[in-house]
């Protein structure tokens, strides 16, 4: 069993938990994910299957999409509802104001991770401080947010949804706070949905149900998609038998020997002489040789 399995995460899981509780589904232990959803964070989180695991951090479409709850008037030490409410602002915030201010947080910005995540600092995650009451300096990282829009919002309550187009590690609530912060009203995240991951959309995931049944009544298969489907934005070639076999035994190829190399494209999905996906290459054009990047064979 080698491919994608999109899960539609629910809310209070991890990502590890997910793949913890898809070990125990699937029978089967080689398993990672792509992308990290936080426990409150429901929607889109595929799965790499078997020998589609070694694709895991190397996905050429890592653009994400979202569709977050906000409120304004609040700032906690999570950036959302689940944490500790440390302001509170009575200042009116009109939906105008929201948006004569988006543009602010689009294309490419700076972002300084907050202290509940992942990142780690000195070898730390800071997560791990925060929890102890430790706050340290994190050092703003560029960030890309195609698109932000408003879906809907309520004066009266400060409430909305806001739905997000990105690029991958942006968090989606320290953008809310910094909205928030920009209107001097601050703001938190209430919910969080991940509607798109790395091409992959909520209508390509299952729920655990879904899974197991699928497992019980012998047609999982059918809910696995190729591991080629990752790299489809990518050139093709196509190697002969002999290539074919050099390929898959991670031999460098002449460059000069294989069809359809373009000279301004350095990475390729590779098809073996039996059309079958094998893997991805980079042409190193300096040499004059074709690299095997990852084999999937």
């Amino acid at each position: 069993m080698n491919g994608i399995i999109c899960v539609n995460k629910p809310q209070d899981f991890t990502s590890f938990d997910v793949v913890a509780k898809l070990r125990g589904i699937l029978r089967i232990r080689k398993l990672g994910h792509g992308g990290t959803l936080d426990p409150m964070a429901t929607g889109v989180l595929p799965v790499f299957v078997g020998t589609a695991a070694k694709a895991c951090d190397m996905m050429p479409d890592n653009s994400k999409s979202y569709r977050a709850g906000f409120k304004f008037g609040l700032v906690s030490d999570t950036q959302d509802i689940t944490g500790e409410i440390l302001k509170t602002f009575d200042i009116p915030v009109k939906y105008d104001d929201i948006k004569s201010v988006l543009n602010d947080f689009t294309g490419k910005i700076l972002q300084t991770p907050p202290m509940y995540s992942a990142v780690q600092v000195n070898g730390q995650r800071l997560y791990d401080l925060a929890r102890k009451g430790i706050e340290v300096e994190r050092p703003a990282r560029e960030i890309f947010v195609e698109k932000i829009q408003i879906t809907e919002y309520n004066e009266e309550t400060r409430t909305g949804t806001l739905e997000i187009f990105c690029g991958k590690g942006t968090y989606v609530r320290t953008l809310i706070n910094d909205i928030g912060e920009k209107l001097n009203c601050g703001g938190i995240m209430t919910s969080l949905m991940r509607t798109s991951s790395g091409g992959f959309t909520l209508d390509d995931c299952y729920d655990f149900d879904s899974i197991k049944k699928a497992v019980d009544e012998n047609y999982i298969e059918d809910l696995i998609i190729p591991t080629e489907r990752i790299f489809s934005s990518l050139d093709k070639i196509y190697l002969n038998e002999v290539q074919t076999r050099m390929y898959k035994n991670g031999v460098r190829l002449d460059l000069a020997r294989i069809k359809n190399i373009k000279e301004n494209i350095t990475e390729y999905s590779v098809y073996g002489s039996d059309g079958v996906f094998i893997g991805v290459a980079k042409a190193d054009y300096e040499n004059n040789v074709l690299c095997v990047r990852k084999n999937f064979a």
